[in-house]
């Protein structure tokens, strides 16, 4: 089984719950094969014009420039990823009520028509990546699970309605660690307990045969 982990926090894990997250999946997991893409580490320019340029370009043949040639590269490793991958593991913070913008530039690398998704003759959306499934690791330190609180949330639910609304992945796993920002007193006991169970998904992954 390959199992792709898009790691969205590059705070060190002393000062950020979902990079613990990432480093207790990864020591739990065994006997599958494994790799991490760190979009802070990544060479990564954001979605827009520069893109659009580049297709231009490359069908003409004409010269690019270099964020052309970086962003066109970018997005087919991204695309590359995903698609070797069988299960997709997500790991990032709420920030801001959404995901970082290194993971948002992730996903519109590969939200693409005719890979991710296509529309059929009537215009229906059609989900491409139904054989894939996906597992979703996230941290909050504000309380977003409450009625009132919840539509406020636009990190965990966007990357569940891309995933697994366009795309068609199984999630198959949610992990949210979440208030332990907002009750300092029992950070310790809600960040143990989360992170227990992110312990008992990468184990689970180790020996589910997919």
């Amino acid at each position: 089984m390959n199992i792709l982990v898009v790691k969205a926090n590059n705070r060190p894990a002393s000062e950020a719950v979902s990079t613990k997250m990432y480093e207790t999946f990864m020591q739990n997991l065994e006997g599958v094969n494994v790799t991490t893409y760190d979009v802070f580490a990544e060479d990564m320019p954001y979605f827009g014009q520069d893109l659009f340029n580049a297709f231009g370009k490359a069908e003409s043949g004409e010269e690019m420039t270099d964020v052309e040639q970086r962003i066109l590269a970018a997005k087919q490793k991204a695309m590359d990823a995903l698609k070797a991958a069988d299960v997709v593991v997500f790991t990032f913070p709420l920030w801001n009520l959404t995901i970082p913008a290194k993971l948002q530039t992730f996903i519109d690398y590969v939200y693409q028509a005719g890979f991710t998704f296509k529309y059929d003759e009537n215009g229906q959306l059609v989900q491409l990546m139904t054989d894939k499934k996906a597992v979703i690791l996230s941290a909050r330190g504000g309380v977003y699970s409450t009625p009132e609180a919840a539509p406020m949330e636009m990190a965990a639910n966007y990357i569940k309605n891309v995933c697994g609304g366009v795309f068609g992945m199984e999630i198959i796993q949610e992990v949210i660690i979440e208030g332990h920002a907002a009750m300092p007193d029992q950070a310790e006991t809600i960040i143990a307990e989360g992170l227990a169970k992110v312990e008992a998904v990468a184990k689970s992954l180790s020996a589910v045969t997919v």
